[in-house]
């Protein structure tokens, strides 16, 4: 009788290599899904402010932001009694306020004169403190060359002003205007006004 070598049942191999598989398969998708990180990342944008302030006598600082709230210069000299030869000054001053956070360069320019201004020329210089006489103009920096023809100003006449500390007003920069008469006429009369225009650097 021949003998026959056990017939090997290699089904069942299949299947538990098959289930195997299966089994990893499931093992390996958990583990994906367990990675997970995330970032975020936000910004907070708050607009700083910015405003210029000025004064005749540096002390008491207001806006004079329109025209029509323009500050009256107080010449030392009444500038309503002019004859030819006379030279009248006048002090102003500005710096950024309290609330600022930026600095600032100012551009000076004229608004459109009134009445007759002719024959009459102005100089500006930036002084060292609020105050304006023939002296103080003598020993200031001039921003305006003396002889500019009242109701006007040159291009590009700017300075800078700086920001204070936290709840501080920024230094003031100190102005003297200096007018003089040449051949003006008997009662002409005329307003000129000047702007000074803060931009935020």
């Amino acid at each position: 009788m021949s003998q026959h070598p056990p017939v090997r049942n290699t089904s069942h191999k299949w299947r538990a290599v098959l289930a195997g598989g299966l089994v990893l398969g499931v093992g390996a998708a958990v583990t994906l899904a367990a990675w997970n990180d995330s970032e975020f990342a936000t910004g907070t944008f708050t607009a700083g402010t910015f405003n210029l302030e000025g004064s005749d006598d540096g002390t008491a600082y207001n806006e004079h932001s329109t025209l029509g709230t323009a500050d009256a210069l107080g010449f030392t000299v009444a500038p309503n009694n002019l004859a030819p030869g006379d030279t009248v000054y006048a002090p102003f001053s500005v710096r950024l306020d309290d609330q600022t956070t930026k600095d600032a360069v100012v551009t000076v320019s004229a608004e459109a004169s009134t009445g007759v201004v002719t024959n009459l020329t102005y100089t500006l210089v930036t002084t060292s403190t609020n105050g304006c006489n023939a002296a103080a103009v003598a020993a200031g920096t001039s921003i305006v060359a003396a002889g500019a023809a009242l109701g006007s100003v040159p291009g590009g006449v700017t300075f800078d002003l700086e920001q204070g500390a936290t709840g501080s007003a920024g230094e003031a920069v100190n102005l003297c205007f200096a007018v003089s008469a040449g051949s003006i006429g008997q009662g002409q009369s005329g307003t000129a006004t000047w702007k000074f225009t803060a931009s935020s650097e």
